[in-house]
């Protein structure tokens, strides 16, 4: 019995601890502590990094370093039912690029159909998932994109017996400057974009 009320209060503090990481997190409000359908809802898009020549968004298989971009610049992710997929999700600018680099990116990965419910979860349902959403500091270095002012970080998703294929909306955010507090479109510069990934189950 003690050991089951030791498990149950790990698991509390675990979730505590998450929801407070996501909360100092960016963005935080869409979907997970607020019901905003994108980053727009509090932040204005108005930095010098709105051309789509000169951004990055991608993401690659970790293990192959493909570019898991279709045809129609959406993205397929296929994934074995109950086996881990790792991919990586790759944003910033182009080595040719004049323009200042941003200071940080932020991106979400949600299901536009769950942003409104109360789940703490807004990825694909039945869909494990480690690290849905992220902000971090310009400056990775990935073969394949020498020069260019990227992020790059992991994320793993495994698909349940109760997956099915989905779609999700990659939200993006290129920003430099920090957001007045309780002002969220002051001091801060931004570029948001927007991507599709489709998620596949492979049984």
């Amino acid at each position: 019995m003690k050991i089951k009320a030791a498990l149950a209060f790990l698991l509390v503090l675990a979730l505590g601890l998450c929801i407070y990481q996501y909360s100092f997190a960016y963005p935080p409000a869409v979907g997970l502590l607020g019901k905003s359908k994108n980053c727009l809802v509090c932040h204005s898009n108005n930095g010098p990094w709105n051309d789509e020549e000169n951004t990055i968004i991608d993401i690659l298989d970790k293990e192959t370093k493909k570019s898991l971009m279709q045809a129609d610049s959406s993205f397929l992710i296929k994934a074995q039912r109950g086996q881990l997929k790792t991919v990586l999700t790759v944003i910033g600018r182009t080595k040719k690029d004049k323009t200042e680099a941003p200071y940080r990116n932020a991106w979400l990965y949600v299901d536009a159909k769950r942003i409104k419910s109360n789940s703490l979860l807004k990825f694909a349902p039945g869909w494990a998932v480690n690290l849905p959403m992220a902000c971090r500091i310009v400056g990775d270095k990935l073969e394949g994109f020498n020069g260019a002012k990227i992020t790059v970080l992991p994320m793993s998703i495994r698909p349940s017996d109760d997956a099915q294929d989905a779609e999700l909306t990659l939200q993006v955010m290129l920003t430099k400057g920090e957001s007045v507090k309780g002002k969220g479109r002051e001091g801060m510069k931004g570029n948001y974009f927007e991507r599709i990934v489709r998620l596949k189950v492979l049984e």
